[in-house]
Parts: C-alpha cells; structure tokens; sequence
C-alpha cells in the first residue's frame, strides 16, 4: 500500500490532519470536497509518483535521471499542469510519496529518491481518466488533435485501443444500452431496443460513461490477461524492448543455462502489467443516480478482477459515497451469508439488490474529505460503514433548512 504526504501546494495548505500528514492510498479511495479544493491534485500526484515508481522498477531510467535539477517540475508535474503551483518560495512545501519499493520526496527543487525495499512488485498499468473526457464523441480522429494536456492524449491512446477492441456489441451498465465498434466508419454506435445512433448524438450521460467505461474494463481485462503470462497485451513499445532484452539475454555466452532461464524471468516480470490503478475524476459525470450506482458497480467489478488493482477517484456526488456504503455493508453480510444454512438462496438474494463481483471490505476503502483552507482530514465511520456526516451531504442539509425557512415566511404571509 503507497502513501503520500501534501502540503503548501497549490490549493492544499494544511494537508491531511491526523497520521502525522500521511495519507493513506487503499484498494478503493475517494477523494470529496467543493472545486478547487485540491482533490484533482492529490491524484494527479498519486498518479504521478505511481509512474515513476513502475518506471524506476522496470529500469526505464535510473534515480539520478529522476533526480535531476527542475525535471519533477518541468517534465512530472508539467504533464499533469501542475508545475505553476510550486510558489517561488519554496521552503515550506512537502511533498513525499512512500510506494512498495521506493520513497520519494521533493526538496531544494530536485526529487530526492531513495530504495526502501527489494520486495516483490506488481507492475501496474496508470490510467488516468480526466474529466474532459465527455468531448471525444464529437470528433472523428480524437487521436489527432493537439492537445494541451498530456494525460487526455494518454486517455485517448487508450481509447482507441479499447475501440478496436470491441468484438460485437458491448452492454452499457445502463437499462437497454450497448456499444457497437463500426470498422468502417472508426466510430462508435450506442444501440437500445428500438434505436440505433452515433455516440455524438446520444445525450452527455452516455458521452461521458462510455469513454470511462470502454478504457477501464479494456485495460482491466488486459492486465488480467498479463498476469496469466498473455506476453502479446503489452504495448508495441514495451514488446519491442521485451524481445530487444530476450535477444540479449540469450546472445549472452557467459550465463549458464540456469541463469539464462532466471534472467528471463525477471526480465518477464518487468513488463508484464499485474495490477490495473484507475484514477478517475468525476465518475458521475452527466448522469443520473441510477446510472451513477450502475458504474459505480462496474467500475468496483473491474477492481476486484486483481487483488492489487486501486480504484482512486474524486468526485462531488453524496450519492457515490452513500453506495459505496452500501457495497461496504453487502461485503459484511456476505460474508455473514457464506456461513448461513441459507447461503444459496440468501447469496442470490444479495446479488440482485447488489452484485457480488462489487463488494469491498471497509479495511480496503478511505474516503477523504477536502475544505477550501487547505485541510484534508479522513472521513469518520460507523463499524465499517463510511458516515453520512460529510460536506456533500451537509449540502443537501442545508437545502431543506433553506425550504424550512421558506415556508416559514409563507406561513407569516397567511397570518
């Protein structure tokens, strides 16, 4: 499990206020709080710190590559626009990432990168999925637009993957609706029982879950794939070094046969991807509780396919964190159920208030909450179950006081 540590950086000030500013980065963690209170930056950042930690254990680059004067800026914090955010004094900011093998932290404008384990590594595939992502239905080669952000090029590289992908029709975790992949046109068609239409004619919902969608259960099928030794889901890049590698490991005379076979091996685990880091902006995009709840679901399925997939995402519905609460609960009662003399008939009961391949135990979830002044503090629970006392449900509070005190000027008009 990684960590990270924030502080004095672009809209986060205090940072997390218990752990002694840690926070911790679980198998599902969700990051809530008003716009521009810093939930973006602290994936971005989780995102970041990820790479670079895959591409130090694969040996991509070395640590004084990473280490050099200004590079975390320009290059790191540049692809993800956030390099305008380290103030000219920078003396109080903190930013540290501990992962499963290295830690990391900024100072004297250098990243300073130290080895704190030889343990084993899952190599994950990043994805990070950004909230522009609803544009993509209205152009036909997204692929070829220049664009500003780097990490929307990497979403649409993906894109089109998941794209070509597509064998048939598949189901939107939405009532009646499927995508079809038309060759011919490179387009993507959204059908229901009675309709047909190009995805830029279909409503903002479906413009936005179905880019999200496509990417995550394509790129989650294909680590699973990898983790069962599918050497042809790698990139076209990463496959031509892998053989670039096996060529030189076998041209090598000086190893025995039983060093050939182990450098292979590791060699092997390097670039086979075993694990899938989803960070997601705004899941809930343009679509309606119902279907929020359906991805919801979808999305926690794809994250349990591996046990070292995460699920990070930020978001400003109270409706995401009162259904995870609900799968956190249907966790525990499964788990009840499992040990029941009703277990079948009980279990199928569960699967169709909520499905079974969702479920998460509360000890792999966290749920952060940040305040415009900087602060992020750990959102409280009740034996596992994540509070609604929360600054999103606060909101809809407040709105029937505001009624509240509405009606109660009304009834002054009627006396």
């Amino acid at each position: 499990m990684s960590k990270i540590r924030i502080k004095n950086f672009g809209p986060i000030k205090d940072g997390f206020c218990d752990n002694d500013g840690w926070i911790d980065v679980k198998k599902v963690t969700v990051f809530i709080g008003e716009q521009g209170s810093g939930k973006s930056t602290v994936a971005k950042l989780v995102s970041t710190f990820a790479w670079i930690e895959k591409a130090l254990v694969r040996g991509d680059y070395s640590a004084k590559w990473f280490e050099r004067k200004n590079r975390f800026r320009r290059q790191f914090l540049g692809y993800h626009r956030l390099d305008n955010y380290l103030p000219k004094e920078q003396r109080d900011i903190v930013i540290e990432y501990c992962g499963d093998v290295y830690s990391m932290r900024y100072e004297n404008e250098c990243l300073v990168i130290e080895e704190i384990s030889d343990s084993s590594y899952q190599l994950p595939q990043i994805m990070y999925v950004p909230a522009e992502r609803n544009f993509i239905s209205y152009v036909r080669k997204a692929i070829e637009l220049r664009l500003s952000s780097e990490s929307l090029k990497e979403f649409l590289v993906e894109y089109e993957h998941a794209k070509r992908a597509i064998k048939g029709c598949v189901d939107l975790p939405v009532i009646d609706a499927a995508v079809e992949y038309d060759r011919l046109n490179d387009s993507l068609n959204l059908k229901g029982e009675s309709y047909k239409i190009h995805l830029s004619e279909s409503s903002s919902g479906f413009q936005s879950l179905v880019p999200l969608y496509l990417v995550s259960r394509y790129l989650s099928a294909s680590v699973q794939k990898q983790s069962e030794d599918d050497q042809e889901s790698m990139s076209g890049e990463e496959l031509r070094r892998f053989r670039k590698g096996v060529e030189e490991i076998i041209r090598n005379e000086d190893l025995t046969e039983e060093q050939r076979r182990a450098a292979l091996s590791v060699l092997s685990s390097k670039f086979n991807k075993t694990s899938f880091i989803n960070i997601v902006e705004e899941p809930e995009q343009n679509l309606y509780p119902v279907s929020q709840w359906k991805l919801l679901q979808s999305l926690l399925e794809f994250n349990n396919l591996n046990s070292d997939n995460q699920l990070i995402m930020t978001t400003h519905s109270p409706y995401v964190i009162n259904y995870l609460s609900i799968v956190i609960q249907g966790y525990d009662l499964c788990r009840k159920i499992e040990k029941s003399e009703k277990a079948d008939v009980l279990s199928e009961r569960l699967n169709n208030v909520v499905s079974k391949k969702s479920l998460v135990s509360s000890e792999n979830v966290a749920i952060y909450e940040l305040d415009a002044k900087g602060r992020i503090r750990r959102l409280s629970d009740f034996e596992g179950v994540p509070s609604d006392r929360n600054l999103l449900n606060a909101m809809l509070e407040e709105g029937n006081s505001t009624f509240d005190a509405l009606l109660e000027i009304e009834e002054e008009l009627s006396l």
